[in-house]
């Protein structure tokens, strides 16, 4: 493992190698990190990803979008004065709403305005999508952290998104959610791409075990591909890390789960996902899908 974050880490710093990487990020990825049931460290993946992927020189935003249950603001031990509320109401720009969390890594708290966001006028949909795109076109990389499971809500972003990462954990209902989740998106028009991370595994084996359940299911039934991105050990680092509300990539840098973290990142700038059936379009294709309109 060590000899391939190395080949990874090496590959990143190459710009010759990452030519066709660097057009996808100066038009602003889009990623939506999911998951098919709560409780398997979703969040805590979005918030430490991102961190990983900013100490890796890209800008990166995260939109804190898990209706009812936005934490990424208390996992950094931080206070969010303003979210997505008072940019809905026009009582905040968004560059406004933008707080700053650990190590600078900006972020957009949902709070109550995530569920207004589903029930406003076309004009203020319209407001909301010129916003977004005035600060997206700065970043390399926007990542929604979306709620678990299939809402309605939760479909939209998944199915707007460039690129969906899916997490699950060894836990056979968490296994099975997954799945169900993919499922139901494979059917969507222009279905968006999905990576595989399977969280709190004891080993790298293990892992691939549990990819390769979820995999083979969608190989047969739904002829798709679900790669596996990479892995995160089980370390009570993490837990800690949660009680003291600081990302655990930057509170125990030597952690089993922050090595992780480093090598899962580098291995997304190295190795682009395989495309969808849909197009690469950045922040216009994703306000444009969202919105259901044609690009």
């Amino acid at each position: 493992m060590k000899d391939q974050a190395a080949a990874l880490r090496s590959m990143v710093s190459n710009p010759m190698k990452l030519e066709g990487i660097e057009r996808d990020i100066r038009s602003s990825k889009i990623i939506t990190v999911a998951s098919g049931k709560g409780g398997v460290g979703k969040s805590n993946f979005t918030l430490n990803f991102a961190l990983a992927l900013q100490a890796l020189g890209q800008k990166v935003l995260v939109f804190d979008a898990d209706i009812g249950m936005a934490n990424i603001d208390v996992l950094m031990g931080t206070s969010s004065s303003y979210n997505l509320y008072h940019l809905l109401y026009r009582q905040k720009s968004i560059r406004e709403i933008i707080q700053l969390g650990a190590s600078g890594l900006p972020y957009i708290a949902g709070g109550s305005g995530m569920k207004e966001l589903f029930s406003l006028s076309d004009r203020d949909l319209e407001f909301f999508a010129s916003q977004v795109e005035d600060i997206a076109q700065e970043m390399d990389y926007v990542i929604f952290d979306t709620g678990a499971g299939l809402s309605r809500e939760n479909m939209k972003f998944i199915g707007a998104a460039d690129e969906c990462l899916i997490i699950t954990t060894p836990e056979p209902t968490s296994i099975t959610d997954a799945y169900a989740l993919v499922k139901v998106m494979h059917g969507q028009e222009n279905a968006t791409p999905f990576r595989m991370i399977v969280n709190r595994v004891e080993d790298e084996r293990e892992a691939e075990r549990v990819a390769e359940k979820i995999a083979g299911v969608a190989r047969r039934f739904l002829q798709t591909d679900i790669p596996l991105l990479g892995y995160i050990s089980e370390d009570a680092q993490v837990v800690k890390a949660v009680k003291r509300q600081m990302p655990y990539s930057l509170a125990y840098p030597n952690a089993k789960a922050s090595k992780d973290i480093e090598k899962l990142a580098l291995r997304y700038l190295a190795v682009p996902a395989t495309p969808g059936s849909g197009t690469l379009t950045g922040i216009r294709g994703f306000m444009n899908k969202w919105l259901k309109r044609t690009t």
